[in-house]
């Protein structure tokens, strides 16, 4: 059985609330007696406080005292009040409060710990995984974002992507609280939004300096070690060093490399020598299971796996580290979607500061090899973001575009089918598109903010995910770069300071000077895992086309059988196919996960 949590309004009908897929071994009630909370959850990740007639519950990494809790609780009159308690804690967490027979419940502002809600027997009830909804309400699967999934692959962006795929069942913005009323009816309302990118590198990179620091403060768990992904890149090997200031004796992980050029080794050898302390493990390739490797496996049952081609590896890394007494496990994640180069704030700074913004988009040009010509035409184009969402419905099935586009727009990669999904996948996933291009609002109103944040939200709750396979080996996996409070450090600093083709991921360089080497800060460098990817497929593309052979995708209508084969049996001139291939393996096995359950779902209840 899985962790997770459920949230019901004080009502004699929340006792209903039954035959859930996760384990309820704890409960948080009403003062009337009512179930309000309830679920399974490790203690140390609860902290509460009870003040007058307000309660408040966090559950998740909050490194708060009760007593700090109960202070900024005494703040709290209106459910709109919960507003500065939330921007006043540090961490990644769930939040519930409970004010005047009102309930807000609410996620973390990148997604990564999300809030579902669906109605069973007339009343709102919430969880933190929208599956456990769908099996308490027996929701059908939503087919049309099941098949916009599959056409349009994993990385579908948001706003789209945080829909849940399960009817009537529904996915809180992460920007956003549910409210439950007083008259049994739940209500979205936006609270969060992001700093307007204003401070100076300098400043900014203090600001970040000192949000990772409490990110990572008070980590080593009660029982067993803590242990740190050592990459050699600048994001996992930043954190590392960070942690060790607490925690000297940390355990430090790392995969080999099977690409000759990739040179993560050399850097991840060279800051080792500063961790005397702490033990190194590395993984190497002939351990490690090939990439695709047992692709039926059934993985999450919340939505389609992100990154399926590596769940073996994943969980072979998840029981290695428990093998060696992990119990926590600090990795890089969300740095890329952080402080990577997306060249979107481009727009603004050409119109208002003309000469900087030329000397940037030389360098974009010069760096990333963009052609002038498209790169000017994307620049000077008109539109904004529903236009855009527009534009991905009509050109779904036009060609490809070319490899070096610049991604300037308000998204990134153009959405564009691949030959194997049917005309009937393709006619719904258009239908979802436009819909959204009716009700889509941008996450921030200069481009380049917005770009961040469209990263941010489209890929945290994939590594939400991630953290439940880690779980499966009881390690918990903890995520720094997404805590809510250096997220809006990092966003508060001016783009075209915290963006630039002249240096890599310079905010965060310039936060951990004098913190990490100045060797791995100055890379320029980053590890190239493509080698891994097209051994994996040749290795396991036997097993991959039994995995379709008998598709359920393929029984209804989503895609054609005999073109998948083709395609994957066809040379393949880069990585795009078989990144696309991932991509549709997670639709399958989440198919299959969800339809199984769904029917063992009802068998119990009949």
């Amino acid at each position: 059985m899985r962790t997770g949590f459920v949230v019901t309004p004080d009502v004699p009908e929340a006792d209903a609330v039954r035959d859930l897929p996760i384990e309820v071994t704890q409960r948080i009630v009403h003062p009337s007696g009512n179930p309000w909370i309830v679920g399974h959850w490790a203690p140390d990740e609860v902290v509460r406080a009870h003040v007058g007639p307000v309660q408040v519950v966090v559950i998740g990494h909050c490194p708060v005292t009760t007593d700090r809790l109960a202070t900024l609780t005494a703040r709290v009159r209106t459910p709109t009040d919960v507003d500065d308690l939330a921007r006043a804690l540090p961490g990644s967490f769930h939040l519930a409060a409970l004010i005047d027979g009102q309930i807000r419940v609410q996620g973390s502002v990148t997604g990564l710990r999300r809030v579902s809600y669906a109605y069973f027997q007339g009343m709102p009830v919430a969880a933190d995984q929208a599956d456990v909804l769908a099996v308490l309400t027996r929701a059908e699967v939503d087919e049309d974002m099941l098949a916009t999934r599959a056409v349009c692959g994993g990385m579908l962006p948001s706003p789209l992507r945080d829909h849940s795929l399960w009817r009537r069942v529904h996915t809180l913005p992460p920007d956003h609280f549910l409210l439950f009323g007083r008259d049994r009816t739940a209500r979205e309302v936006r609270w969060w939004k992001p700093p307007a990118p204003e401070l100076p590198l300098e400043q900014g990179a203090r600001g970040v300096r000192e949000a990772l620091i409490s990110a990572t403060a008070d980590r080593r768990p009660v029982d067993g070690r803590l242990s740190a992904d050592l990459s050699g890149g600048m994001d996992s090997t930043s954190l590392c060093f960070l942690t060790a200031r607490q925690v000297p004796d940390l355990l430090t992980f790392r995969w080999g490399e099977a690409e000759e050029g990739n040179d993560d080794a050399r850097y991840a050898a060279h800051a080792a020598r500063f961790l005397p302390q702490a033990d190194h493990l590395v993984v190497p390739q002939s351990k490690l299971p090939a990439v695709f490797s047992d692709p039926a496996a059934p993985a999450d049952p919340e939505q389609p796996y992100m990154f399926s081609r590596t769940l073996a590896r994943t969980r072979h890394t998840a029981m290695s580290l428990a093998a060696h007494g992990s119990r926590q496990h600090i990795a890089g994640h969300g740095a890329d979607e952080l402080f990577f180069k997306f060249p979107g704030y481009l727009h603004r700074l050409l119109r208002r500061h003309p000469f900087t913004g030329i000397r940037h988009l030389r360098g974009h040009v010069a760096v990333s090899r963009w052609p002038l010509s498209s790169t000017v035409r994307e620049l000077t184009r008109r539109g904004d973001v529903s236009a855009w969402w527009r534009a991905q419905s009509d050109a779904l099935t036009a060609p490809p575009l070319p490899t070096r586009f610049p991604p300037v727009g308000w998204g990134f990669t153009p959405l564009r089918a691949q030959p194997w999904v049917t005309e009937e996948a393709i006619d719904a996933a258009r239908r979802t598109l436009r819909r959204t291009a009716d009700e889509v609002r941008p996450f921030a109103d200069d481009r380049g903010q917005h770009q961040f944040l469209l990263a941010l939200r489209t890929t945290a709750p994939a590594y939400a995910q991630m953290r439940r396979v880690f779980a499966e080996s009881n390690v918990r996996l903890e995520m720094p770069y997404l805590d809510d409070r250096v997220v809006e450090s990092a966003l508060a600093v001016r783009l075209h300071e915290r963006v630039t083709p002249m240096r890599y991921k310079p905010l965060l360089a310039e936060s951990m000077r004098g913190i990490a080497p100045p060797v791995v800060l100055n890379r320029s460098t980053k590890g190239d895992f493509a080698e891994d990817l097209r051994v994996g497929r040749r290795r396991n593309l036997a097993a991959l086309l039994e995995v379709f052979a008998d598709s359920k995708l393929a029984r209804h209508g989503l895609i054609d059988i005999d073109v998948l084969r083709s395609e994957i049996l066809a040379p393949q001139a880069d990585n795009s196919k078989n990144i696309a291939l991932e991509h549709l393996l997670g639709c399958e096995t989440w198919f299959r996960t969800a339809t199984t359950r769904h029917t063992a779902s009802e068998k119990r209840c009949s």
